[in-house]
């Protein structure tokens, strides 16, 4: 697709080149006659026909985009009490009261920003997710009738966090083929009874071309302050960098793209001296891993607001080979973050926050305190 744009450009040139020539020869010509408007007319009807050609062409060499997409959706509970899980405040009788109809609502209204996401590309062929209960709830999303056209499937793998939520993913089946499902323990041997969301990696191929490897992040929180808790983040930090060099031994030129909800900033130190992404993309040579993220970031751009200001905790990274990625593969285009009017609150203390679903404990029918982020790739 590269090279097509660049033979086009050429031959652009060339017909500019040829029409000035065409045009001096006809204004000669017909100097002495009252017709040289006649030419100019029928010189902008050939251009007329010259650039729908040159759109004919591009349209026709069948550019293919993909949407990979992140979002932490906030609690997405069932209303069935699960014994093996803290999911009793998110119960018709506890304390949330989480009803059927609260429930169906929050479904409907997670569909329909997933399927806006990237929508001039396609709805996100992969989508990371996080603060699931369990695979059910993304049975229960995926038939939505926004998201049925795009025929999602489920890959879920139960985490051992005490909430009782875990980070899974629903990818476009037609588009997508999934080969393996894994996920990883963080353990910290100066705290051995603490348990959080396991990372999971899921890796297929797509669009039948390229093998992709996602991982999906829930980081530690900032619970009981941001120093106190950062060793948890860099522990995790380190996991995932485990796992992205686990990879890279297997396969230098690995597509690798890491998602979630970190919990941290572009700047933060489990980035900087544990994930260590590199953060412009001039910089990046093979065997790298790259964060878009941080330029939005820098900014003054995020995906969650606290005490009016925005912090970037979700964010997606990518190895160099999708940076610096050879022809006819999949390459990175852009980063967003996804937003539209609809999913701010308007009115109140929380206005110009995202419209979540529970605010200060009340409920308020929203769809997550977090935005989505999603990358494009092309080729």
């Amino acid at each position: 697709m590269r090279n097509l744009k660049k033979t086009i450009v050429v031959l652009k040139n060339i017909l500019v080149l040829f029409l000035r020539k065409i045009k001096l020869k006809h204004f000669l010509f017909f100097r002495n006659f009252a017709k040289y408007s006649t030419f100019l007319l029928m010189k902008k009807i050939f251009l007329l026909f010259l650039s729908i050609f040159y759109i004919g062409i591009l349209f026709s060499q069948n550019t293919q985009k993909a949407v990979i997409a992140f979002y932490n959706v906030e609690n997405l509970f069932d209303t069935i009490n699960d014994p093996n899980k803290n999911d009793e405040e998110f119960l018709p009788e506890g304390s949330y009261q989480w009803t059927g109809e609260r429930y169906s609502r929050k479904l409907h209204n997670l569909a329909q920003v997933i399927s806006l996401i990237g929508k001039e590309e396609g709805c996100p062929v992969v989508l990371g997710v996080s603060e699931i209960e369990n695979a059910t709830v993304l049975q229960d999303l995926t038939q939505q009738p926004e998201l049925l056209p795009y025929k999602f499937k489920v890959a879920h793998h139960d985490s051992p966090d005490l909430r009782g939520v875990d980070v899974a993913f629903i990818y476009q089946s037609e588009r997508f083929e999934m080969l393996t499902l894994n996920a990883h323990r963080l353990v910290i041997p100066e705290k051995p009874y603490f348990i959080t969301r396991d990372q999971v990696v899921l890796t297929g191929i797509l669009d039948n071309t390229d093998t992709v490897n996602f991982i999906v992040n829930h980081w530690p929180s900032k619970r009981g302050g941001e120093a106190r808790s950062l060793p948890l983040r860099i522990a995790a930090a380190q996991l995932t960098r485990s796992i992205v060099d686990s990879l890279f031994a297997i396969n230098p030129n690995a597509n690798i793209v890491i998602m979630g909800d970190f919990n941290d900033n572009p700047n933060a130190k489990s980035f900087s001296q544990a994930l260590k992404p590199v953060n412009k993309i001039k910089d990046v040579k093979p065997g790298d891993i790259f964060n878009p993220m941080a330029a939005l970031y820098q900014k003054g751009l995020g995906s969650y607001a606290y005490q009016d200001s925005w912090d970037m905790l979700d964010q997606i990274i990518i190895s160099a080979n999708l940076v610096l990625a050879p022809q006819n593969n999949y390459k990175y285009a852009l980063t967003q973050i996804f937003s539209k009017k609809f999913m701010f609150t308007k009115t109140g203390s929380f206005a110009g926050y995202p419209f979540r679903t529970y605010a200060a404990g009340t409920y308020q029918g929203g769809y997550s305190d977090h935005l989505p982020v999603y990358i494009v790739l092309e080729k």
